[in-house]
């Protein structure tokens, strides 16, 4: 069977598939999920269309999905984030669809988004919310098959909660973001790691003793902090929410409004999920040397038109992933073109964390194809029930035993009579 795709290079599928078992490996709550699926095939007769960054973590999904009886197409959800290898793997060694090339540019993007809705998806599954997003702008005539769809990401989530507040939303979205087994382990531990190893492959340089700013303080910049202050960085955070700042100074970190931190920043890093988190007005501040990153969803977080008018015109090249902008006789470096940098100059989250995010993802398809008929449009979050569930499977793996109550202990919680 000729398999429908567009990837860079069918010929890299044999590193590809090599890479994926390696990643299979850390992953034992998605394997055990797997496992079920191959049995009950709950996703049977189901189409999906993904829109998720292409690594071997999410071919472990993908063929999760596929197993469990489900018809798969996947796209890049970020023209940077896509392996090569992994893409050439889906569609040479498991037969799935796959529309994605990293580095491609944003036509070609738009177009691969345009093949996986062709595929007319029961079932959406978004990073970044790119597939909901052009279904309701151009592609309305799919509403009427859509049962629902899943949401990864903060940013994405951010979207749909905007389109349900306006009653745009037209069918019910499960955010998987929102569970903790996601965004306390993927959005934290996942992005703090993955993110300065970018940066760090990307210009090979020393944390200890920069002073590292990183935008805003979520749990995906939680992380970064916490990586940077632990390879030896002074860790400046900025943030608008005065709970959330309060938080960072209660953590040991400086806090101060983005202006007063850019002519002492050595490396920049947003991770707030809106635009323009670094403006104008503050790139010219900026120290000769200053590296500027991007761990948020998409490259707006950082005004690169602004960078390109100051620079007059396009940055060089100075190394992968490394642009040059001369502004006012400094160099300031822009790294992975402003994308995700965990994903444009490394390979995105490890494995170990991925395994709970993507138990989600599955889980919540199977949830979906369950009780969508139940749910009107809007965003929900996964019950606690299968949050809780995927959290034991992975202490289990890990081999760490906890306290279970005893029947006077649950008693006690479970009444107030009982005081001092």
């Amino acid at each position: 069977m000729t398999v429908q795709h567009d990837v860079k290079n069918l010929d890299y599928a044999t590193g590809g598939r090599f890479r994926i078992e390696w990643a299979e490996q850390e992953m034992p709550v998605l394997r055990a999920i797997r496992e079920r699926f191959e049995r009950e095939k709950p996703l049977a007769g189901m189409r999906i269309s993904a829109c998720l960054h292409v690594t071997t973590e999410t071919a472990n999904l993908m063929h999760t999905l596929q197993v469990g009886g489900a018809d798969v197409v996947l796209c890049a959800s970020n023209p940077l984030s896509t392996q090569d290898d992994v893409a050439a793997s889906l569609v040479s060694n498991y037969e799935i669809p796959v529309y994605a090339i990293k580095g491609e540019d944003n036509s070609t993007y738009y177009e691969h988004i345009k093949a996986a809705l062709d595929h007319k998806p029961h079932i959406t599954m978004d990073d970044g919310a790119d597939l909901v997003s052009v279904i309701h702008k151009t592609r309305r005539e799919l509403l009427e098959g859509i049962v629902g769809g899943t949401e990864e990401t903060t940013t994405g989530v951010i979207r749909l909660r905007a389109m349900a507040k306006d009653g745009a939303l037209e069918f019910p979205i499960i955010a998987v973001n929102d569970s903790d087994t996601k965004h306390l382990f993927d959005n934290r531990y996942g992005t703090g790691q993955s993110t300065l190893d970018g940066v760090i492959r990307a210009t090979n340089i020393l944390l200890a003793g920069r002073t590292v700013v990183v935008a805003g303080y979520g749990w995906c910049s939680r992380g970064i902090a916490s990586r940077a202050h632990g390879m030896g960085s002074n860790v400046v955070v900025t943030e608008i929410d005065p709970m959330r700042a309060l938080e960072a100074v209660m953590d040991g970190y400086r806090v101060m409004p983005m202006i007063d931190a850019a002519p002492i920043g050595d490396i920049f890093i947003t991770a707030t999920g809106d635009k323009n988190v670094i403006d104008e007005h503050h790139i010219v501040q900026m120290k000769h040397g200053a590296l500027v990153a991007n761990s948020g969803h998409f490259n707006v977080e950082i005004n690169i038109p602004a960078m390109e008018k100051l620079n007059g015109g396009k940055p060089k090249l100075v190394r992968p992933f490394v642009e040059e902008y001369k502004i006012n006789g400094k160099s300031v470096y822009l790294l992975g073109e402003g994308r995700l940098i965990n994903l444009a100059a490394a390979e995105g989250h490890p494995a170990s964390v991925m395994d709970m995010s993507f138990a989600n993802q599955a889980l919540g398809a199977e949830y979906m194809v369950k009780n969508a008929k139940n749910m009107t449009p809007n965003v929900y979050t996964i019950p606690q029930d299968i949050d809780r569930e995927i959290a034991r499977l992975k202490l289990e793996a890990l081999g760490v035993k906890i306290d279970t109550l005893t029947p006077e202990q649950a008693e006690y919680l479970s009444q107030w009579e009982e005081g001092t």
